[in-house]
């Protein structure tokens, strides 16, 4: 038996009808731990109390919450919180310490029944908010109605043997939404989506991926940061021996005009694309200009494409890169604007780049 110190753990299901719904009414089912015999007191087993009211959640028709009050000490042994629920939301929040072993597990969110309606908020399938010594393994998702997972205020988080999927043309289901968060590790997992596989937002420092495999998608994004006029930070971001395949994007870094802040000390390396249109891009003018850049989508072969404010984007290096155009007759070239930096090898080449 092991003691599990809960702050505060909600598991908040939302079902495939909330759109529609919440027109009428707003009104959210709580499932609370210590109404179904917990007893927090760190002697008394709760584990049969805990297994009933998920069990009451999942089988909840309209929203609903299982609730775990803060400042008890719960006392559990293995638990299976066991499926198919009738629920696409997930949060939780304000849990230390807290592993996740999904081996043989399928969150299937039926995104499709959402996709359509433009003016839904598609929620997100799955929300850690504030949950620090984190690991999450093994974890199988699929068609989730908006993001797949969201990272949010979360320190020490480790996410590895993620499998990911969802159409290419399913909107914004992002793989994982990173935000406010520091010092997180995405490892070793298939990401394919309609949207990033990656998205890492402000506020983030220490964000790495290794060995992820994205694809359909949007590829692996810093930002969008500013928006509105904002002020948001990124550092330390390190994606290292990750593929692209079919993406519309490889490595990406976008903010809107007006906004204020920083991306720095973000590298990415020992990166393989595969029928990537977009495969580096700095855009500073994320949201504008959009017929011209699909139309580039579909005719160019612009490999390398820096556009940044007329601030300019520095400490730009391009090294050991060999990109060339996966139509015949065509010829991968680099665009820049206001781009400055040194280029050591690349294919190919950027002379536009200012020192």
């Amino acid at each position: 038996m092991k003691g599990l110190i809960a702050c505060i753990l909600i598991l908040c299901f939302v079902s495939p009808s909330l759109c529609l719904r919440r027109i009428g009414s707003n009104k959210t089912i709580y499932f609370n731990v210590m109404e179904h015999g917990a007893r927090g007191d760190g002697k008394t087993d709760d584990s049969h109390a805990f297994l009933s009211a998920w069990q009451r959640t999942c089988e909840a028709e309209s929203a609903a919450t299982l609730f775990i009050p803060p400042r008890k000490v719960f006392l559990v042994k293995k638990l299976n919180l066991n499926g198919p629920c009738k629920a696409t939301n997930i949060l939780i929040s304000n849990v230390n310490g807290l592993t996740i072993d999904a081996k043989r597990g399928m969150f299937d969110g039926y995104g499709s029944t959402w996709w359509q309606c433009k003016s839904c908020k598609r929620p997100t399938a799955l929300r850690f908010h504030g949950c620090n010594g984190l690991t999450v393994k093994y974890l199988r998702m699929m068609n989730s109605p908006g993001a797949h997972i969201s990272v949010n205020g979360c320190e020490g988080a480790k996410f590895s043997q993620i499998n990911i999927h969802a159409p290419a043309h399913s909107p914004n289901t992002d793989g994982f939404d990173i935000a406010s968060s520091k010092n997180i590790l995405i490892q070793d997992s298939t990401i394919g989506t309609g949207d990033d596989c990656i998205a890492i937002n402000g506020g983030c420092s220490n964000i790495s991926a290794v060995g992820v495999a994205c694809g359909p998608g949007n590829g692996i994004s810093i930002g969008s940061l500013g928006r509105n006029q904002g002020h948001e930070t990124v550092e330390e971001v390190h994606v290292r021996n990750c593929s692209f395949t079919g993406t519309t994007n490889g490595a990406r870094i976008k903010t809107w005009p007006g906004g204020s802040g920083y991306a720095r000390k973000i590298t990415f390396e020992q990166i393989k694309l595969t029928d990537t249109r977009n495969p580096i891009i700095i855009d500073q003018y994320y949201g504008h200009n959009i017929s011209s850049v699909y139309s580039y989508y579909l005719s160019d072969a612009k490999a390398i494409d820096l556009r940044c404010s007329k601030l300019g984007c520095f400490g730009i290096i391009l090294d050991q890169i060999n990109i060339v155009s996966a139509e015949q007759g065509k010829h991968a070239y680099a665009s820049c604007k206001n781009a400055h930096g040194i280029v050591l090898s690349s294919i190919p080449s950027v002379s536009c780049l200012l020192n």
